[in-house]
């Protein structure tokens, strides 16, 4: 019987991204089964699998941490001592199921022995017999090997080579530590790590499930166990009824996962489905750059974070009054903390931050607005343009893009007005010093026939990669002409003007 993984635990165990194995898959060096591949596939294009985490998967990881920080939060990479029993007693299960398999196989052996005694165990005969004895010692030792053969598919047990043993004792570390969410009828897939809720763990995956207050009072983030099982981690105040509880709904606040599970719940899947939100949070740093701007960070509380989609934009109320449209320049996974770019300028707005606002001011957010979203089902390259401070939706769009692994490769070109600087500049190198499928071109006053030129000489096919462009309108309006011309696709270019 063939053992069969999904992509994302196949990522996990060889230690790469789970692009990398869709690009694979496309090439035609792994084969899928429903969604699913073989380990002896797994093995033959990732021959050296070993039982500690590979630097790119190391690295990868890093990258989402950096996008997502959680010194505010509990450590959540271990599990509590009641998931962990919980888990390891269905490996128990599991365990005591090989046991036995092993103990027919053993059986089988004994058996093997004692027909092939069988077999030797026919005292020597004449010389002149010897040719009938050897005739029919053949004609046994086939009818010997169909039977084993029988046998063997009857017990439906192959045999395991030593890689395998290696890898599938990896599979069991991993299963300890984590386990496996796929959701219907999405078909998405996350894992939820050390003792998380299942709710934690899909929004810092990049999924966007219902919820309301994430603390079990308002049950808006309901969803229904299919196969698999669950341990509740805290008490909630919402009440299932019975009839919901036979059909096997839960919180997904207030529940971690034991063993792999798959659950059916609603998500959203454009910004049409997300519903406009206001929120009371505070302002948690500012942060003055060289050239003027302020990196502004504003704060949730616990109970009520933002759901946004990447790129799209908020508006934030100072306590004056005051307001301002602004896109998010940091990923969902994250909605409690949220970062926005803020330029001096002759608004009201700008000059409160500027002259007045101060760390934990309160600041009320509305939103989310706007449709220049990632179109996370195309795996293809992605291609990043910001122009200006279009970065701030760009670098939102990169970090979820990042979260949810799925696009193969990306390229970031950022073009800058003379003497102003790259104020991201850290963040562009790690990426593309971490991720061996990122690509990052600083530029200063990049005209759009120069930004066409490079794209011709960097990318193989132009019409093969998807376009994200941000800046002012002006400008990304021109580039997206220019793209148009170069014969790329309307409907792989997405675009956002920031005036």
């Amino acid at each position: 019987m063939t053992q069969l993984l999904s992509l994302s635990r196949a990522a996990r165990l060889a230690g790469v991204t789970r692009a990398e194995i869709q690009k694979r898959i496309r090439q035609g060096e792994m084969q899928t089964f429903e969604g699913q591949v073989a380990i002896s596939d797994l093995l033959h294009v990732y021959p050296s699998v070993s039982l500690e985490k590979t630097g790119d998967l190391e690295r990868v990881e890093q990258i989402k941490a950096d996008a997502l920080p959680r010194s505010h939060d509990e450590d959540t990479r271990l599990p509590s001592q009641e998931v962990l029993v919980s888990r390891i007693r269905s490996l128990a299960k599991a365990l005591v199921q090989r046991i036995a398999r092993v103990d027919k196989l053993e059986a089988l052996m004994d058996e093997i022995e004692q027909r092939l005694d069988a077999l030797a165990g026919g005292e020597i005969k004449p010389a002149q017999a010897r040719a009938q004895t050897r005739t029919q010692a053949q004609s046994q030792a086939q009818e010997l090997k169909t039977w084993l053969r029988e046998r063997r598919a009857a017990l439906g047990e192959e045999a395991v080579e030593a890689a395998q043993t290696q890898l599938l004792a990896k599979d069991t570390f991993l299963r300890i530590m984590s386990a496996s969410v796929k959701m219907i009828p999405s078909g998405h897939e996350f894992f939820v790590d050390g003792n998380e809720s299942i709710l934690e763990a899909a929004v810092r995956s990049g999924l966007r499930l219902n919820y309301g207050c994430a603390n079990g009072n308002c049950g808006e983030c309901k969803v229904r166990l299919v196969s698999g099982e669950v341990y509740r981690i805290r008490e909630h105040d919402y009440v299932l009824s019975e009839r919901e509880k036979q059909l096997g709904y839960l919180l997904s606040c207030s529940h971690t996962a034991v063993t792999d599970i798959q659950l059916e719940a609603a998500e959203a899947h454009s910004p049409a489905d997300l519903p406009e939100q206001e929120i009371q949070a505070q302002i948690r740093k500012l942060e003055p750059q060289g050239d003027g701007l302020m990196l502004v960070h504003v704060q949730t509380p616990r109970t009520n974070t933002l759901r946004f989609m990447a790129g799209q934009r908020a508006r934030l109320r100072l306590a004056d009054g005051v307001e301002q449209e602004l896109p998010i320049a940091s990923c969902p996974c994250n909605g409690r903390n949220l970062l926005f770019s803020v330029r001096p300028g002759s608004n009201a707005f700008s000059t409160a931050v500027f002259e007045r606002l101060r760390p934990r001011d309160p600041v009320t957010l509305t939103g989310p607005y706007g449709d220049f979203v990632l179109a996370e089902d195309a795996t293809e390259p992605a291609v990043f343009i910001a122009l200006d401070d279009g970065i701030a939706p760009v670098k939102s769009l990169i970090e979820h893009a990042v979260s949810i692994d799925s696009i193969e490769a990306f390229h970031l070109y950022w073009s800058v007005p003379a003497m102003q600087m790259h104020y991201h500049q850290p963040w562009c190198r790690a990426l593309r010093d971490t991720l061996d499928n990122f690509a990052y071109t600083p530029l200063v006053e990049a005209a759009c026939a120069d930004l066409l030129a490079l794209l011709e000489s960097d990318l193989e096919d132009l019409a093969t990669a998807r376009y994200y462009v941000a800046g002012p309108t002006s400008a990304i309006t021109a580039v997206a002409e220019a793209l148009l011309k170069a014969g790329i696709p309307k409907e792989r270019i997405a675009s956002e003007g920031l005036d």
